[in-house]
């Protein structure tokens, strides 16, 4: 029996290591994703609102109620959304800026909810509403640079602003945790590996 050739040995167990390390990862993360997820869903159960001073919500804002102002409004995007009553229509979004010097922090905030796609006016001022990670989707945001920068988060007004109806409230369970199915897939191509190799030798042999 001919000796299995050492250079393309050593490639397909570095390949099948790495994918293994790459299932590893993906359990980790999901265990990760699981707590986060928890803290998440523990938040929104909070009832009394925490008050945040400035543009910037710290992480434990998540899904939390938070008492925030909107010193600067944009005017009104409309962008696809979902009311409280689960209904298909128009979430309306400003863009809030607060300023520092040249700098201006900005952060998207969901005022309301219409089945019409007529923009509404809102002046701005002082809200409550759920902060979320993540900006919201479908809304342009100024390029960032030295006068603006992006706030990964967006808050979704409650009670809504400008008479419009309220939105869908924000719900963690919505938040996808693959990371399992991702560690079966790289566990997968590491068997696979391992049995094409396998087969690959028994042929040469």
């Amino acid at each position: 029996m001919r000796r299995p050739p050492i250079f393309a040995t050593l490639v397909v167990v570095l390949a099948i290591a790495t994918m293994v390390g790459f299932g590893l990862w993906q359990l980790q993360r999901r265990v990760w994703k699981e707590s986060l997820l928890a803290q998440y869903s523990a938040a929104t159960t909070m009832t009394a609102p925490l008050d945040v001073a400035g543009a910037d919500l710290p992480a434990n804002a998540a899904y939390r109620r938070v008492i925030w102002d909107c010193p600067e409004a944009s005017r009104d995007q409309v962008v696809g959304g979902r009311n409280i009553n689960g209904q298909s229509g128009w979430a309306h979004v400003v863009l809030c800026s607060h300023r520092s010097g040249q700098m201006a922090t900005i952060v998207p905030v969901v005022i309301g909810w219409s089945f019409g796609v007529a923009p509404v006016q809102w002046a701005g001022g002082k809200l409550i509403g759920v902060a979320v990670p993540g900006i919201k989707t479908g809304v342009a945001l100024p390029a960032p640079g030295e006068q603006a920068r992006n706030l990964d988060w967006h808050i979704v007004a409650d009670p809504p602003q400008a008479g419009l109806v309220a939105n869908a409230a924000p719900d963690p369970r919505t938040i996808a945790n693959n990371h399992l199915s991702y560690a079966v897939q790289w566990f997968f191509f590491a068997t696979t590996a391992l049995v094409i190799y396998a087969l690959a030798l028994r042929k040469r042999g």
